[in-house]
């Protein structure tokens, strides 16, 4: 019988072809997963250029603390262990275990206090680290990768950023690079080079997980957020990225626990060179404010203003005499745009404003009561904050029942009450119940303006609820004490 293949099929010698093709193919369909395997292999990130060159501008620095009473009851290593707790927000312990009296110090001895990381920012001997690194302490030694050590002056410090600058008297000093952390993206390898619990020139190494990253500790810095690990001692050393560049300090991490779970937050260092580039020519970091208190916009209350996007941020209380009140910002306005920058979030605001030199002109684009306003303002220095008069309890003012649906009843309120208070108009509220009380109102209130319309009196407050469409969310502008702010009473509550 005549194979299936045969010269018919094949040309002459196409056996031997044929024959010869099988081995080359099962010989390619080997080798290319393996030459694949290789490329993503090659692709995956080599650390050790990056170590090499960057290792040597990276410092180790320790504190110095002289002792106090309490002090002298530690034994060896509380220390670390109290700035560990201070740091990481776990309760410090109240009773320290008692040291061996051979090795307690003398009240006028220097101890060890705790222990950071830093990097040299500059060749004549200026190191960049976090304030909290050095804060309290009588003495800062810093150590370099070759073992010399050195006593550092410190040029200033800023805890709002938490950036500190120090100065040692060094030669052959390797400055960082600086990064530019705009083109810093999410996904991106980084690694980490400091000290953790002491341990020198330890490299750890992620992936940026977030941008414009904040936390409770700071109004001012839009943190970068990794999966480095980083632990206390890893405090003010840099972030690093693959062109081997310096792109943050690290500063903070989020637990539970107290220790490394994924979750590390680093300083910018755009924010860190501008505050470190003050420190250095001043000593001292000075910020501008415009005195408002403000709140997150959200989708509700945007959506009961008519905006298009929960956007800006909602003032709640403008303080007398300071640039905003001079400039004509009223409590409820939202600004949505500073110098010409649209605000994203609320917290933008301070981090914009606080970039501005004090006695700058700026301007101010709000939104009131469905107008658009330009406002300019001049920028003043930050100062802490006064606290605005509180109102008064009404007694035997005319009241009004327009607002016994929403659960209102309120009452006028004087002229002196006003004056305190310093605002144009409003109600008291006398009883909230129902809606007005699920949405947080409450008596002693002062309302200012309800669906969007100001209100001097019960008669206007009348006037004003009585056309409301009750199907819809209504926000109430209040004031509560010093605070001015918005509450939506919701159709169905």
């Amino acid at each position: 019988m005549t194979p299936v293949f045969s010269k018919s099929v094949f040309p002459r010698g196409g056996q031997r072809l044929t024959l010869l093709l099988v081995p080359l193919l099962a010989f390619t369909l080997l080798v290319w997963p393996l030459r694949e395997v290789r490329a993503q292999a090659r692709a995956l990130p080599d650390f050790t250029d990056l170590v090499e060159q960057v290792g040597p501008s990276v410092v180790n620095i320790r504190t110095l603390q002289k002792v106090s009473s309490r002090q002298q009851q530690m034994g060896p290593g509380d220390e670390e262990m109290m700035e560990f707790f201070r740091r990481f927000g776990l309760p410090v312990p109240n009773m320290p275990r008692q040291a061996p009296r051979s090795n307690r110090p003398t009240p006028d001895e220097e101890v060890p206090r705790g222990v950071g990381s830093g990097f040299v920012y500059s060749q004549d001997g200026l190191i960049m680290t976090n304030a909290h690194v050095i804060d309290g302490a009588d003495e800062v030694l810093v150590t370099l990768t070759d073992k010399r050590e050195f006593k550092a002056k410190i040029i200033g410090a800023d805890k709002r950023s938490d950036v500190a600058l120090v100065k040692i008297e060094a030669t052959g000093l390797t400055p960082v690079k600086v990064g530019d952390v705009a083109r810093l993206k999410v996904g991106e390898w980084v690694m980490a080079i400091g000290s953790p619990f002491g341990f020198e020139n330890t490299v750890t190494a992620g992936i940026v997980s977030a941008k414009q990253r904040y936390t409770d500790d700071t109004d001012y810095l839009p943190f970068i957020q990794t999966d480095v690990a980083i632990n206390p001692g890893n405090s003010g050393g840099p972030l690093i990225n693959m062109r081997g560049e310096v792109v943050g300090i690290n500063s903070q991490i989020y637990s539970r626990s107290g220790g490394f779970m994924g979750i590390s937050f680093s300083i910018p260092m755009d924010e860190a060179v501008r505050v470190v580039e003050q420190l250095r020519s001043q000593g001292r970091v000075s910020r501008g404010r415009i005195g408002v208190g403000i709140a997150p916009v959200s989708k509700e209350l945007a959506d009961s203003l008519g905006l298009p996007k929960a956007l800006g941020a909602l003032v709640t209380s403008v303080e007398a005499g300071a640039p905003a009140d001079k400039a004509g910002v009223e409590p409820g306005d939202i600004i949505v745009r500073f110098n010409g920058k649209a605000i994203e979030k609320s917290i933008d605001l301070p981090r914009m404003v606080g970039e501005i030199k004090p006695g700058t002109k700026a301007t101010l684009t709000v939104q009131r009561r469905g107008a658009t306003k330009e406002l300019n303002v001049t920028v003043a220095e930050i100062e802490p904050e006064k606290t605005a008069a509180k109102a008064t309890p009404s007694e035997n003012k005319p009241k009004g029942a327009a607002g016994q649906a929403l659960g209102l009843t309120v009452s006028d309120i004087s002229e002196a009450q006003k004056k305190e208070l310093r605002v144009k108009g409003g109600v008291s509220v006398d009883a909230a119940t129902d809606g007005a009380a699920r949405a947080g109102l409450r008596q002693g209130d002062v309302i200012l303006a309800i669906g969007n319309v100001e209100v001097s009196s019960v008669k206007e407050f009348e006037s004003v609820v009585a056309k409301l469409d009750r199907t819809k969310a209504i926000n109430v502008l209040f004031r509560r004490g010093e605070w001015t702010q918005y509450a939506l009473i919701k159709p169905g509550n």
